[in-house]
This record gives C-alpha cells, structure tokens and sequence, in this order.
C-alpha cells in the first residue's frame, strides 16, 4: 500500500528532476508523474500552477505496482466467469487500473467513496472482499457491504445519482464540523465521461459549490460513454467544466498510478482543510467493452485500441521499476503467481455460493415488514408450491 505524501519533495536518488505541465505534441495537456515509456518525472504543473510530487518508498512503488496486478487479473476472471455463464453481467475496468489505484491508494482511513459499478480497484484498495460486487452479479444477494465500516457506499447502477448521494454526505460532513484540519474527512465520487451529461452531476456541482462541500468529484474519462464517442458529449476538455461552477479542475494521465495517486491526494487534503470541492479529470481508455453485454467493435477501430495499449498503466509501472532497479523478475513473477492464485480461489468462492430461496426477496424490504408485504410474500409463496410434484 502506498502511503507516501505528494506534498513533500521528492527525494529519488535515481531519476533526475524534471518538470512536465503537458503531454507531447499532439496529445493533451495533462499532469503526468510516469510516461508511457516508464520514465520519471519529478514534477508536475497543474493548470493553476500547483505542484504535484509523490515520495514513495521502493516498498511503496511495489505495492502500487502489485495492486494493479491483482486488480487486474481479479477482473479478467469475473469477465470469463461471466462469458462461462456464471455471472449475469459484468463491468470491467481493463485499461482504467492506475487512475482507480491511484485515487484509492490516496484516500484516507476516515475518507468517503462513491462508487459507480465499475469501482473494482478502488473497491479492493478499501479492503473489500472482491467477491462482494460478484454476488451482486450473479443474482445471490444485493451485493451489499456495510458502507460506515469500509467508507465506500455499495455499487450505484443509475448513472450519476452517486454524485447527489455524495454531495448531500459531503454537505452533512462540513455540518457537522469534521473539516478544516489534518484529520478532516474528505468525500470522492466516482463517475465516467458520459455522466457529465446528466443532470444529476450537474447539480451536484452546483450544491457542493454552493454549500464548499468537501468534496472531490473524479472522473473517469475512458473516452466512450458506451458506444458515444467523447467529442459527441462535450466541446471543451471536462476539467474545465469545473470553473463553470465556481471550483478548479484539473486533467491527469488516468493511465499513471503515481500522478493520479498525487492529484487525487492534493484535492483531498484541500477538501478536508475546508477549501471545498474540485473536479479531477482522470484521462484514460476502457480497453475492453462497457460491460459484458457491449461489442466495442462495431463503434471504435482497431488502430485506436492499439495505440491506447502502448499506454498500459501496468506496463509503464513495470518499466519504471525494472528501469529504476526497484524490482526484477523474482518480484514480477512472484506477483504473477499471487494474482493467479487469488483468481483461481475468487472462481472457487463463485461457484461455491449458494442460490437463494426466491421467497428470499421480500426479507429486507422493509425493516419491520409491512401487511401489503406479508399478503405478497404469502401469494408468491402458494405461487411457488404450485409447481411442487408437477410436471412444470
């Protein structure tokens, strides 16, 4: 686990300092810490001209690097289990490891999370049991935790609507005095580029302006809401969006753990000091598809793909180490070896979890049941007899 401060200066005995506001020609302007190579950059300009550092151990560095490993491998087996039939749906984040690492590695013990359904890495950084989302989708249970005890509200399935939870949370913490200092609580949202365009973000904005909610808004920009292409949802850069509001934005490389761990550290800590809400843009690609259910290969090409691919955040995290000397090839494999390990048991939990009884349904609807509850329990239970002994 990464648990070094981007605030401090950087003492890296092996990278020589560098400065770097934006990417190469041609691409965005952006913060990034690793380029695609694995090459280090010291620091980083945001748009306002903040400074973004990290300073990790070797230990550290590893860690990152193993958490999207694991993360990733964990993903691909819920994607087959849901090919194999054994999962009704599945939201990978292939491609989008680091940017979720990254901000999850940077929250604190007493910060706050607000998930979409694609939030696996950052799920896994909480110290959630992966397999928690995984009952979800393959229809056991509600997929539910408790969300006080990991501070990461459960998977929110209509697109949006967790900013508004967010934002009316983030608006009761600063009621209830827990900002202005170190141990300050912060609020994330997590959301994707096609978000934007709800109106539920939207005036999530505005609340969270209005009332300097303590509040990071993050956005995942993989560059298809679905099968709609970015330049179809905005004409400016969404970060920008944030000045609209009346509260900074910021675009970071999505596909580099240490910047998007530093940006998302610094709009934290300035939430939880009291100077209110920002607007991260995490600048990435969704390598495979939305969701299972989605063919990205009838609205995106090939060449595109290919290209994104020379960006992976796992192999540029792995050049950097194997550059730096931080990791060699004892390391990566041992690595490998745990990530298959844990998949291959996170398969075996699957199939092992048992089918609920359909009656099931009706025990959490109410906390102290209702008369128009019993009488449907009751009717859907001489429903199900029914069948008892025929030949249905």
């Amino acid at each position: 686990m990464a648990k070094g401060d981007p605030g401090a200066a950087t003492r890296s005995k092996r990278a020589a300092p560098r400065t770097r506001r934006a990417a190469a020609a041609g691409e965005p302007e952006l913060v990034q810490l690793l380029t695609p190579e694995g090459e280090r950059i010291e620091t980083a300009l945001g748009p306002d001209g903040t400074e973004y550092r990290v300073d990790f151990t070797d230990e550290e560095y590893r860690g990152l690097y193993r958490d999207l490993v694991l993360v990733r491998k964990l993903d691909a087996e819920a994607t087959a289990l849901q090919r194999q039939g054994e999962l009704g749906l599945w939201a990978s984040l292939l491609g989008q490891e680091a940017a979720q690492v990254g901000s999850g590695r940077a929250l604190r013990t007493q910060d706050m999370a607000f998930p979409t359904y694609r939030e696996h890495g950052v799920l896994y950084c909480r110290g959630i049991d992966p397999i928690m989302p995984l009952g979800l989708f393959r229809g056991v249970d509600q997929g539910g935790w408790d969300p006080n005890e990991f501070k990461f509200n459960m998977y929110t399935i209509v697109i949006g609507a967790q900013t508004l939870h967010a934002t009316g949370y983030a608006m009761g913490v600063a009621m209830d005095g827990k900002t202005g200092g170190e141990d300050g609580e912060a609020v994330i949202a997590y959301f994707g580029d096609g978000a934007t365009s709800q109106g539920d973000v939207n005036e999530s904005f505005v609340w969270a302006s209005v009332f300097n909610a303590p509040l990071v808004f993050f956005c995942q920009n993989n560059q298809y809401a679905i099968s709609e292409p970015l330049e179809r949802q905005t004409r400016v850069p969404l970060y920008r969006r944030a000045g609209g509001f009346g509260f900074p934005g910021v675009r970071v490389d999505g596909n580099d753990v240490l910047a998007s761990y530093a940006v998302t550290r610094h709009a934290l800590d300035n939430a939880r000091n009291g100077q209110g809400p920002s607007l991260i843009e995490a600048y990435t690609y969704r390598m495979g598809a939305h969701t299972t259910s989605d063919d990205p290969t009838r609205y995106r090409i090939a060449s595109e793909v290919e290209a994104w691919q020379a960006k992976d955040p796992i192999a540029r995290m792995k050049a950097f180490l194997t550059k730096q000397k931080i990791a060699d090839e004892s390391f990566f494999t041992e690595v490998d070896e745990q990530a298959r390990t844990e998949s291959v048991h996170l398969r075996e939990r699957v199939l092992a979890m048992p089918d609920p009884q359909p009656v099931s349904m009706f025990d959490h609807v109410y906390p102290n049941g209702s008369p128009e509850l019993d009488e449907q329990r009751a009717r859907f239970t001489q429903y199900m007899e029914s069948f008892e002994g025929s030949a249905h």
